[in-house]
Parts: structure tokens; C-alpha cells; sequence
């Protein structure tokens, strides 16, 4: 069965590419519209498991939609879909409910897979390295509101990055494969805003995360 999808954002031109491009890639699309009104009447209508939702449109903040699209079908898993570079605003729409924070700079592959890493129950923050500043946490309710989107699996690896685990031992100990865990390792890297495995451990001390 393939993950179905609306799809909101006011630059058609974009949209009918977006549509296009998923579409190849197996993806079923139940619909588009350019107007926030109309992503949340078109989600209540079709009931799919993912929005991608714009931040921007003529009638009010994709932001401030979020929590109108979960009300219409709560079922659905929003995902942000945006080229802006506003730190409290993703904070907002995490916190409202959206499950995705995905920057358009990121390429078709890399929404791909956060659409498919999303559909399987997953929280994905995935902005360009060159943005990390921005979303780094000001404070300790920043970082603990980045926290709060980690996996078990990714609160698992912080701990033992905590404790100085390298990755064959950190996949030893969870009985995972090397590659899994980098791939855990890297995705609570970006979501805690660290550069390295050391600051993310460092976080996790200073903000008691683990």
C-alpha cells in the first residue's frame, strides 16, 4: 500500500512539480491546494496519512494551520515543508503537533525519505547543517522542547554517548548494526542542533536530558 498525501502550498508551479515528482516515486496524491483553508478542507475530505504543509499562504500561517489540519483528520501526520529559517516557528509547529520539519533546500531524495521515515512513526527535523545555528536552543526549555522529539532509540544513543560509547560499542550494547546507529546518532544531532557527538553529549548533561 502506498503512504498517501495532500499537498499545501501557494507557489502552483512548485505544487504541480512536487506532484510530478512523488508520483514517481509511488507515492499517491489525494490532492493539492495553494490556500490554507483549502489544505484543511482537503485533508478532512480525503483523510491521507501525510500534509506537507507550506508556512506561507495568502490566508494565515501554515504554523498556525497545523492544529486546524489535525483537527480535521487526526489521523494525519503533518510535516513542514519550508524554506524558512524562523527557529521559534518550528518550535511552534512541533509543539502544535507537526511531526516533520523539513527544509526545501534539503532535494527530492532527502523529502523522500523524511516522508517514509514520518509514515513510519518517526519525528524528523532535517534543516541544512548551514541553519544549525539558528535552531540551536537559547535556553534550557528550547533544548528540552528539541529533546522531546527524540526516539527511544536516539535517547538510548544520547545516554551512551553521556557514558563515551563509540559506535561499534554503542551497537554492541543495543544490538544493532553500526549503520543503524550512526543513523541514529546523526538524526539526534539534528535535532538538538549539535555539531558533533561530544556538544550533543555535552547538552545532555548540562540540560539533565538523559
Amino acid at each position: 500500500m502506498t503512504t498517501t498525501v495532500v499537498l499545501g502550498d501557494d507557489h502552483v508551479v512548485f505544487l504541480e512539480a512536487l506532484v510530478t515528482v512523488l508520483e514517481q516515486r509511488e507515492f499517491t496524491i489525494h490532492g493539492v491546494a495553494d490556500s490554507l483553508a483549502g489544505v484543511v478542507a482537503l485533508v478532512g475530505e480525503s483523510r491521507p496519512q501525510i500534509c506537507l504543509l507550506d508556512r506561507r499562504f495568502a490566508d494565515g500561517d501554515g504554523v498556525e494551520g497545523v492544529s486546524a489540519v489535525l483537527a480535521a483528520s487526526p489521523q494525519t501526520k503533518v510535516i513542514m515543508l519550508t524554506a524558512d529559517t524562523d527557529k521559534d516557528g518550528m518550535f511552534h509547529a512541533l509543539q502544535s503537533g507537526a511531526v516533520g520539519y523539513v527544509h526545501k533546500t534539503g532535494g527530492v531524495a532527502n523529502l523522500t525519505r523524511a516522508i517514509e521515515r514520518v509514515a513510519r512513526g518517526e519525528v524528523l527535523i532535517d534543516v541544512p547543517a548551514s541553519w544549525h545555528e539558528r535552531v540551536r536552543p537559547d535556553s534550557s526549555s528550547d533544548m528540552h522542547r528539541l529533546a522531546a522529539h527524540l526516539t527511544r532509540r536516539e535517547r538510548e544513543c544520547l545516554a551512551l554517548l553521556v557514558e563515551g560509547f563509540g559506535t561499534g560499542q554503542m551497537a554492541k550494547r543495543m544490538s544493532v548494526s553500526v549503520t543503524t546507529v550512526r543513523s541514529h546518532v546523526q538524526s539526534l544531532l539534528t535535532k538538538l542542533g549539535a555539531h558533533s557527538r561530544l556538544e550533543a553529549a555535552s547538552f545532555a548533561v548540562r540540560y539533565s536530558l538523559v
